[in-house]
């Protein structure tokens, strides 16, 4: 196992913390009025693409941060049309367009400060 530096334990906290925002947000959304087991069910379908990477995350896995990456891509949509089209949740929405964004630069940097080329430049 390799170590890692300060720069890249960061960004690595950032990618889990990231990680945790999102899935918070979405369980929120489908609990707060009530816990039943058909709330718990599309809790879990729609926690789906953020748990697919969480082994891999959580193991520092390089190229599971790389695909992580498309990942983001449902929430990042559903918080951009329902902001503009449900008022109802538009505050909850943007929360979710912002984790989204936060959670792919956040894996964007990881990548960027783990690249074996830039350990070769430096």
């Amino acid at each position: 196992m390799t170590l890692l530096s300060h720069q890249q334990r960061r960004m690595r906290l950032c990618v889990i913390s990231s990680w945790i925002a999102l899935v918070l947000l979405v369980a929120w959304q489908q609990l707060h009025e009530m816990i039943t087991l058909n709330n718990l069910g599309w809790t879990l379908f729609f926690s789906l693409p953020l748990l697919a990477p969480l082994h891999g995350l959580l193991k520092g896995n390089r190229y599971t941060y790389a695909w992580a990456t498309l990942c983001v891509l449902p929430y990042f949509i559903i918080g951009i049309s329902e902001s503009v089209s449900n008022p109802s949740i538009r505050n909850w929405a943007l929360s979710l367009l912002g984790c989204s964004l936060l959670w792919f630069f956040a894996l964007l940097g990881f990548l960027r400060v783990t690249s074996p080329n830039r350990s070769q430049q430096e």
